[in-house]
């Protein structure tokens, strides 16, 4: 392996309750899985899904002086949607404590909830993971986990698919981000 796993479980250990520190290492065996299954990197994908949620328990205040304090200005869609912070933030986090990991983990970590156009493959695994791990239990869960099976970016553009939806449906705005990255799966599909 190319990193200290056992850094990485005491850290997230300690940034994350039980429920999100389980779900944390789900998400690391799927994106394991996935990569075995495309073509990726076993151990960057499983790294970039240990740690993608390190900072989603951090409390409102102390994100907006991680933002302040590492120069991440937010968006105005940004600032209303305090659910994608953790990805921000997540991944400057990895970037500075743990320099010797691959960029492609901060960057997998950075776009794991919007998505992006033109994802990386551990990008597009860890999206994917996210949506299928073995924690996840929602309505047409077994239909993401199907997709994935058959083809990486089907499953993307289902989670796409059910982001844009479910967003629509709260009257939420809908990170470009994601619009983005949905417009270039449909796109990509018809050349």
């Amino acid at each position: 392996m190319i990193f200290d796993e056992n850094k990485m479980l005491a850290d997230i250990r300690a940034h994350l309750g039980d429920y999100r520190y389980n779900h944390s290492l789900n998400v690391a065996a799927s994106a394991k899985a996935l990569a075995e299954k495309y073509g990726g990197d076993a151990d960057i994908c499983y790294a970039a899904g240990l740690l993608h949620d390190v900072l989603k328990e951090q409390p409102r205040d102390e994100a907006l002086e991680f933002f302040a304090q590492n120069g991440i200005a937010l968006t105005r869609l940004e600032m209303n949607a305090q659910k994608l912070w953790h990805a921000m933030a997540g991944a400057v986090y990895i970037k500075k404590n743990y320099p010797e990991l691959p960029d492609e983990i901060a960057d997998a970590v950075r776009y794991h909830t919007t998505g992006k156009a033109d994802m990386t493959l551990t990008g597009k695994i860890l999206f994917t993971a996210d949506f299928i791990s073995a924690d996840r239990d929602y309505p047409g869960v077994d239909d993401m986990r199907r997709r994935a099976e058959d083809s990486l970016e089907s499953a993307m553009k289902e989670g796409l698919r059910f982001t844009v939806f479910e967003l629509s449906e709260k009257c939420v705005p809908i990170h470009p981000d994601t619009v983005d990255a949905y417009n270039f799966i449909l796109l990509n599909e018809r050349k």
